[in-house]
């Protein structure tokens, strides 16, 4: 089975070119399952039910999320009916949504679960106890487990990579919308990357306008900012498991540049 880990789909250009790049590795690739995070698809802040479809649309089998979940109101009004849209699941119980799901492809069941980092973030319950929990609810019901980390700090994901290593399939990093370069076999063969990147507008700031940015950096005050109107990247990790013994073999970082 082979399984593409998409990073943040960010405003408009990349939910645009999520859909005409996926289409295209899914059969070049010959990718059976994608799993993508949403958080950034409305318009660079959290999701709406018509970004949500659009990536549905697009390819995206599970959709992942990180602190923007709760940034368009209307997001609470249909989390709870989507069965593979998924909260961070170390949010507060009171939260609507869940944090992991269990994904049916032929014969496997793919786990999917989904936690963000507390370093540089809010103070959430802890993801490293919250994904042991989790684990002793649904590793007996998966054949594969899949782990969208979403953090800010490198020390946090590395930690929790080897905190779950052999426990895992893969756990991937999200959040900071620049690819790593790090992806390995952890000493039990967990895969593991500190962030998949983004799929966005590529001469960005992390997929807003340059001088917006810029214009905060240089003012310290609040500003708007806009999604950039450029072309657009596209980053994931592909992960290749063993059908017979559900073990990861293989694994290729993604990306691609527009134009390029």
């Amino acid at each position: 089975m082979r399984i593409m880990m998409v990073g943040d789909v960010y405003g408009r250009p990349g939910r645009k070119f999520f859909a005409e790049q996926t289409d295209k590795l899914k059969a070049e690739k010959n990718i059976d399952m994608i799993v993508v995070n949403g958080e950034n698809a409305a318009h660079g802040k959290g999701l709406t039910q018509q970004t949500l479809s659009a990536l549905l649309s697009g390819g995206a089998d599970v959709i992942t999320s990180g602190n923007h979940i709760w940034d368009r109101k209307d997001v609470q009004e249909f989390i709870d009916r989507e069965p593979f849209l998924l909260r961070p699941a170390n949010y507060p119980g009171e939260c609507p949504g869940k944090g992991y799901c269990i994904y049916p492809y032929k014969a496997k069941n793919v786990g999917v679960i989904n936690l963000e980092g507390r370093t540089f973030m809010q103070p959430l319950d802890d993801p490293f106890t919250c994904a042991e929990n989790i684990l002793r609810e649904i590793k007996s019901d998966c054949d594969i487990i899949l782990v969208d980390f979403h953090a800010e700090a490198t020390s946090e994901k590395i930690a929790l990579g080897f905190y779950l290593d052999g426990k895992v399939t893969a756990v991937v990093g999200t959040h900071t919308h620049v690819q790593t370069a790090d992806e390995r076999f952890l000493p039990q063969r967990t895969v593991y990357i500190t962030d998949l990147g983004m799929v966005g507008p590529y001469n960005s700031v992390i997929g807003s306008k340059v001088e917006n940015v810029i214009e905060k950096f240089l003012t310290a005050r609040l500003k708007h900012f806009e999604v950039a109107d450029s072309p657009c990247i596209y980053c994931a990790l592909i992960i290749e498991v063993d059908d017979k013994t559900n073990q990861p073999v293989n694994f290729e970082r993604v990306r691609i540049v527009e134009g390029e």
